[in-house]
């Protein structure tokens, strides 16, 4: 066995190969110091899936494979993997600066970024903070929301109502408001003062539905409720995701966000729209805002932004927001929060290349184009094996399997591994296949993808 030593501790490297010959090749083998986020550990480090390279539409795996991407990473290389502008953005802004402190310091970056970013927005949103993640974007909106309504003298209103089946990261804030349980319960009590509207999505009312479904606008009913629960002077916000993405592709049936909107105007509560996912294109449209023509009060952000290339998130604000603390002297700092790394040159550097690339290849609105072959494509799946709903939007579908009695997600993880088997990156979520690829995905790329699916679940057990 060939040892390094640098100072920091013995380094072994040997040949490995994987027992069942998935993910087989060479790779170091000190596997067990890296806990891996979302992931079985003990049985992926036993057969480990190793990405090495990646272009396009494509990963290249450690032993030389090329993999289709159908879910642009993990909802966020929208415009593709290793484009050669947002490289060179990054490598010349990290030769350039590689760092500025954001607390009473900027850069020219992080302001541009910024204007350009509020011009994609509704108008009268213009105000943009930068995080680092969704996770922090979401912490961002709910602390800002409640010093909003504090600064207004209404600092009764400390309640937040999510939603059942959301997903809005992982942060305290974001698993408080958020509604899979697995992600919540190993975590105690987390925020007191939070209710949950029900999910929007009932198979025997929905199931195959193409697009929004017709059925469930009376669910957003539910937040007059909660409302007359808990009285509407104790509640900050409603944050919903437009399109709930990771728990399973759960949309919004047709007037459902147009009636929460409704009543959160006529009862004072801020309405937030969770468009980590949902941000950048993923519908054929800039934002879910732009789609559905709903505007919320506050927006989350991340993903898309930089394409993945370096971290990074933001959250929008309606300018009313941000005037409710632009009083006082001028010297005092308005907002007591921020990141260390909020608008970071390399991901403001990203971030703008990646929107440059946007414009100029349309893919804000590209997906629309290729929404009705994507929904037929995806519906194509419907009569194989296992299949028991099959629901799409934009350029993202959900492909729901029946589960193996008392071995629930086991079906689907198993179409994971055959499909990466295949070449293909699916993405799984309890017995639910989520896609959601590149915007520049071509229809061949989209024939690739399901017709891959459809021989996997015809010998799947």
């Amino acid at each position: 066995m060939a040892q390094r030593h640098d100072g920091f501790g013995v380094h072994p490297s040997i040949p490995f190969a994987a027992p069942d010959g998935r993910g087989s090749g060479s790779v170091p083998n000190n596997m067990d110091a890296f806990w891996m986020p979302f992931t079985a550990n003990r049985q992926f480090k036993k057969a480990p899936r190793l990405f090495v390279g990646a272009k396009d539409m494509h990963y290249t795996t450690d032993d030389g494979r090329q993999v289709l991407d159908g879910t642009a990473g993990l909802w966020c290389v929208n415009a593709g993997h290793c484009r050669p502008e947002i490289v060179k953005a990054v490598q010349d802004q990290v030769a350039a600066m590689d760092y500025a402190p954001a607390f009473q310091m900027g850069h020219p970056g992080a302001f541009e970024l910024a204007a350009q970013l509020s011009a994609l927005l509704p108008t009268g949103m213009d105000k943009v903070f930068f995080t680092n993640s969704g996770s922090e974007s979401v912490d961002t909106a709910l602390k800002v929301a409640l010093a909003y309504h504090r600064a207004r003298g209404e600092g009764t209103r400390t309640r937040f109502i999510g939603r059942e089946r959301g997903y809005h990261g992982v942060g305290f804030g974001g698993i408080s408001v958020g509604g899979i349980v697995t992600n919540r319960k190993f975590f105690g009590p987390m925020l007191a003062g939070v209710d949950h509207l029900p999910h929007t999505h009932d198979k025997a009312h929905q199931a195959f539905t193409q697009g929004q479904p017709e059925w469930g606008a009376h669910l957003a009913d539910d937040l007059e409720r909660i409302v007359a629960l808990h009285d509407a002077s104790t509640i900050a916000a409603v944050i919903v995701e437009p399109v709930a993405g990771s728990t399973g592709v759960l949309l919004p049936p047709k007037g459902y966000l147009e009636k929460l909107r409704a009543i959160c105007d006529r009862h004072g509560i801020l309405l937030i729209f969770d468009e980590v996912i949902t941000g950048f294109g993923r519908l054929g449209t800039p934002f879910a805002t732009d789609y559905f023509g709903v505007v919320p009060d506050i927006i989350t952000a991340a993903k898309g932004l930089t394409n993945a290339t370096v971290p990074m998130g933001a959250v929008f604000f309606k300018n009313a927001i941000y005037d409710a603390f632009m009083t006082g002297p001028e010297n005092a700092i308005e907002l007591f929060h921020g990141y260390t790394y909020s608008g970071h040159p390399l991901a403001t550097a990203a971030g703008l290349a990646t929107l440059k690339i946007y414009k100029e290849e349309g893919l804000l609105t590209r997906g629309a184009d290729l929404a009705a072959y994507w929904q037929e494509a995806a519906h194509s799946l419907r009569g194989l094996p296992h299949v028991i709903d099959v629901r799409n939007l934009g350029l993202i579908a959900g492909i729901e399997l029946e589960p193996i009695a008392g071995k629930p997600t086991a079906r689907a993880f198993e179409a994971f591994l055959r499909a990466f088997d295949k070449g293909l990156l699916i993405r799984t979520t309890g017995d639910i296949i989520a896609l959601s690829p590149p915007l520049i995905i071509e229809k061949d790329h989209i024939d690739q993808i399901f017709g891959i699916l459809a021989d996997i679940l015809r010998d799947l057990p």
